[in-house]
């Protein structure tokens, strides 16, 4: 279809699916079939399956203008409204063509069913007035055990209220906690990062650094277990609206979203996102215009797991099924959905049992491609905008929004610094590269700033001497030996008092890069 461009070429195609989306659109707003059974009727199934296949196609490699798949004829307020009164048409729209409302709608609908549940529940009040709040200890070096072994065992409604953490230290000693000890964020982070690490071997890693159920995960005693923890941390994340940088396979998205038990769905169209080069020699065995029993191929293959060499049948006996030109369509669909799904399926359904006890499935439906989800894990794709930032910035030590200190720095973030240096400062101060994807207001906890005299393991907090003398840029000397540090637990950066824009921007810049945070000061 993209090299020769037959049987259709691309703008037919695209055009296609403009009717087909219309049609379905169309047909369910207009009551053109009755609302009660339009979902079974014939015309809906074959109008709706077909478009699924084209708007699915564009998600994989892109043929289709942007913006392609929106009805404009309808504004997306008024769509949501038609939503929030509960009009049936509205609901199975939204259930099954959820491309046509913008991302931006649908995400926001998003965090609207969530506060909506949090508000049923009884979890809007404050930390220490919520009656689901649950304490736990967790020591510096035990992170994942000591979480494992007080959250995995928990009901899903207790993880979902407020969750506080009490670390400790290496030397067994309590850590003094600013957030009365709810430093959660900074467990869900450390938790998160050292989970997936494919040094763990619970996932692995793509050609494209895209991480991935571990095949071999079995190495790990109760491998299951934890990934279902890790599925309820993540949804947890996802939950509070806290991004993590945790890029996944597209493949792997699409089974957290429930489409690979779709009629339509092919484990071939998805293969280039785990292993683009089997990809490529199963597309040659498609094509092969030999003779295919020359290949001398039969419904398994070996594989070295771990230093030893295991047989692997794709269907029972396959090893002494040859593949043959009658076969060979579905020899290349079998080993694709060996790769995708019958490897990984027990690791893939525990992670994903995980995620939806957090996240209503239901919910997921206003996600129609695996970006979309990605977005919702780590944030947005699009160019930090420093304007919404500092105007979503919080001020302490006696710095304020005019400070000379505060205004060289976003002069210096505006001005100075390239788009990965902007994506480095964001993931200094608050672990992630990317903004959230509704703008800075919608940053927990938010972006704050404060100035500090000392380094970090004399840092108590603000006084009143602190303050002023931060307010009112009073100083002994310039802290010209101290770097920026930052907690990004609270998305905090600690600022000295530089007295030259110069000083500032060079210190800002070695911190950044060194990846130093909380430990360099």
């Amino acid at each position: 279809m993209y090299e020769q461009q037959l049987p259709f070429r691309l703008q037919q195609v695209a055009d296609m699916g403009l009717f087909f989306n219309q049609l379905v659109f169309r047909v369910v707003w207009n009551n053109v079939i009755d609302i009660r059974v339009v979902a079974n009727h014939s015309l809906f199934v074959g109008a709706h399956g077909l478009l699924t296949l084209l708007h699915e196609r564009d998600c994989r490699r892109q043929y289709a203008p942007k913006n392609h798949w929106l009805i404009k004829d309808v504004k997306a307020s008024a769509f949501l409204g038609e939503l929030e009164h509960g009009k049936k048409a509205a609901s199975l729209l939204l259930q099954k063509v959820a491309f046509i409302i913008p991302h931006k709608e649908r995400v926001l609908l998003f965090r609207k069913f969530v506060n909506g549940e949090k508000a049923a529940m009884g979890l809007t009040e404050s930390v220490f007035a919520s009656p689901q709040s649950t304490l736990i200890t967790i020591h510096r070096s035990r992170i994942i055990e000591d979480g494992y072994r007080q959250l995995a065992a928990i009901p899903a409604q207790a993880l979902k209220g407020v969750i506080r953490v009490k670390f400790v230290n290496q030397q067994g000693l309590d850590e003094a906690g600013i957030d009365q000890d709810g430093v959660f964020k900074e467990f869900l982070e450390e938790t998160i990062k050292r989970v997936f690490d494919p040094s763990l071997n619970l996932f692995k890693v793509t050609s494209e650094m895209r991480l991935y159920p571990s095949p071999t995960s079995s190495v790990q005693d109760n491998h299951l277990l934890l990934f279902e923890f890790v599925g309820r941390m993540l949804g947890k994340a996802v939950y509070e609206g806290i991004v993590v940088e945790v890029p996944f396979a597209p493949f792997f998205l699409t089974h957290v979203l429930g489409h690979h038990y779709r009629s339509n769905y092919s484990s071939i169209d998805e293969l280039p996102s785990l292993d683009p080069e089997l990809y490529k020699n199963l597309t040659y065995i498609k094509h092969y215009e030999g003779d295919v029993a020359d290949l001398e191929l039969n419904f398994s293959f070996d594989e070295d797991v771990m230093g030893r060499l295991i047989n692997h049948e794709l269907v029972p006996g396959g090893k002494a099924i040859s593949v043959t030109r009658e076969n060979m369509i579905y020899y290349v669909h079998m080993m694709a959905h060996f790769r995708m799904h019958t490897q990984i399926k027990e690791q893939s359904n525990a992670f994903i049992r995980g995620f939806r006890s957090i996240i209503n499935p239901d919910w997921l439906s206003l996600f129609s491609r695996a970006p979309e989800l990605q977005c919702l894990i780590s944030g947005d794709t699009a160019e930090i905008d420093m304007q919404d930032l500092r105007a979503h910035t919080q001020y302490y030590g006696g710095f304020h929004n005019n400070h000379r200190v505060i205004v060289w720095l976003w002069d210096i973030l505006q001005n100075d610094f390239t788009a990965q240096e902007k994506g480095q400062f964001l993931k200094f101060v608050t672990s992630c590269s990317k903004p959230p994807l509704l703008g800075f207001t919608n940053l927990e906890p938010p972006f704050s700033i404060r100035c500090v005299e000392v380094s970090d393991d004399q840092d108590t907090g603000d006084t009143v001497g602190s303050v002023l003398r931060g307010f009112f840029t009073i100083h002994k000397k310039d802290p010209i030996g101290r770097l920026p540090t930052s907690s990004t637990c609270f998305n905090l950066l600690k600022l000295p008092n530089y007295q030259r824009k110069a000083t500032l921007r060079d210190k800002l810049r070695y911190a950044i890069c060194s990846n130093t945070g909380f430990e360099l000061s």
